[in-house]
């Protein structure tokens, strides 16, 4: 085998390569001789039809395939004599097989993999977010709680902010009706989130059996856009007015929250501890996020365009999903690669970088933290033991939790290089309440 490797640009390569036909024509005979066998021809039994006969029936079948079998081997032969590391799949070129005849020539255009390094660690800064969970994020937790569990009872008066409200309207634009509740009523909670704030400040004030006109003017970025920037008529007849009522912190409301022997001591004890726990998490997310954010930062190279196209199309595959999921009508929603290009950058180089490593400092995880990821998968199901059973019955099935085990072996033991600071955060801050 003869091979020329050209360099055509940082990432991408050119190997042309000559294949000796006569070596394989050993290859070609045994396999026609071995079709020969079973082979069914029109006046003769099987096995007995003359090698002539079977060459002429599949001979071109089988040459493009011991052709093929032998293109596809020099290639991996030719990468490895020349310690490339290919990044996709070949681009391979070659006139028709028929038309080759001592030499089989081909090129193979394709990409390899960049020079990956990893920076200076011991130059990477990271705040640790440090956080005491109070009586005070106790407490507050315990007033979501509370506020989760609202009830409602009619009352005579009328509506204000924090009131549920029962009505029927009718929305028209330029006297034309477009949108109706009809004869069905539906609740609306003054003041909550996800509705513009004129529109629940013009139902407040109405009562019970009374009807009210008013107008509302959509700003010009206003979603849906069927609304943006248009005045909308609405006429509203109210059925009921509700004030809320909130239970009270007692062992009934104790209870509700899975404290059998409704101790609230016992309730706030764990309401506690579930808080911990999630500081943690948080905690850890933060970290994890930071060391892949200067990780990013610190290194330079350039991103195979195969890998790149490949997670741009993954982006584009899964965002469809979801909107699919939610309801969306595709029809109306174009998706383009451009959209998605700058993140996958990111992950397809923080994906690189993250594979340089874990390879370099042999940080996969074992057996045993992979059985930890999978406790912790299981944990939010109601039987445990059989979600573990589950993954255990299928090796494929631990890819998830090998990968984010190993992935937090390499969060560590970057942490344990770089230059980490403590920086005490309120637990909104933390927790995303802000």
């Amino acid at each position: 085998m003869a091979l020329n490797v050209e360099t055509l640009s940082k990432l991408e390569r050119r190997i042309t390569i000559s294949v000796p036909l006569q070596p394989l024509e050993a290859q070609i005979n045994h396999r026609l001789g071995q079709i020969s066998k079973t082979a069914k021809f029109s006046g003769f039994r099987p096995g007995k039809a003359p090698l002539g006969l079977v060459n002429q029936q599949y001979g071109d079948q089988v040459r493009d395939e011991v052709y093929s079998g032998a293109v596809e081997k020099s290639f991996g032969d030719a990468v490895e004599e020349s310690k490339l590391r290919v990044a996709g799949y070949p681009n391979i070129e070659h006139k028709p097989f028929g038309a080759a005849s001592d030499v089989l020539e081909y090129t193979a255009t394709f990409e390899v993999f960049p020079e990956v390094k990893i920076a200076d660690l011991s130059k990477i800064k990271i705040e640790r977010p440090v956080l005491e969970v109070s009586d005070a994020d106790v407490n507050k937790t315990l007033d979501v709680l509370v506020q989760q569990r609202v009830s409602f009872e009619p009352v005579k008066r009328a509506a204000k902010k924090g009131d549920q409200i029962n009505v029927t309207l009718k929305a028209s634009i330029d006297g034309k009706e477009v949108e109706s509740t009809g004869e069905a009523g539906i609740d609306l909670v003054l003041g909550e989130a996800g509705r513009v704030e004129s529109f629940d400040e013009q139902l407040a004030g109405g009562k019970a059996g009374s009807t009210k006109q008013f107008e509302i003017t959509y700003p010009a970025d206003h979603s849906p856009e069927q609304l943006a920037g248009k005045t909308v008529t609405y006429e509203v007849t109210y059925n009921s007015v509700s004030q809320a009522k909130l239970p009270k912190v007692d062992a009934d409301f104790a209870k509700s929250l899975g404290v059998e022997d409704g101790d609230v001591a016992k309730m706030k004890a764990e309401v506690a501890e579930s808080l911990k726990q999630e500081v943690a998490k948080r905690v850890s997310a933060k970290l994890k996020e930071q060391v892949f954010q200067a990780l990013v930062e610190s290194a330079d190279f350039d991103i195979p365009a195969v890998l790149l196209g490949t997670e741009i199309n993954r982006m584009m595959e899964t965002t469809e999903q979801n909107l699919k999921q939610r309801g969306a009508d595709l029809s109306t929603i174009k998706l383009e690669p451009g959209m998605f290009e700058e993140q996958a950058k990111r992950s397809t180089k923080l994906r690189l970088l993250l594979g340089e490593l874990i390879n370099t400092n042999s940080l996969h995880a074992g057996a045993d933290q992979i059985r930890a990821m999978v406790d912790v998968f299981a944990q939010s199901f109601e039987r445990p033991a059989d979600v573990v059973t589950w993954y255990y019955a299928d090796p494929k099935r631990l890819d998830e939790p090998s990968a984010l085990a190993t992935e937090e072996n390499a969060v560590s033991y970057v942490l344990s290089k770089a230059k980490v600071t403590d920086k005490k955060v309120k637990f909104d801050d933390l927790m995303g309440n802000a």
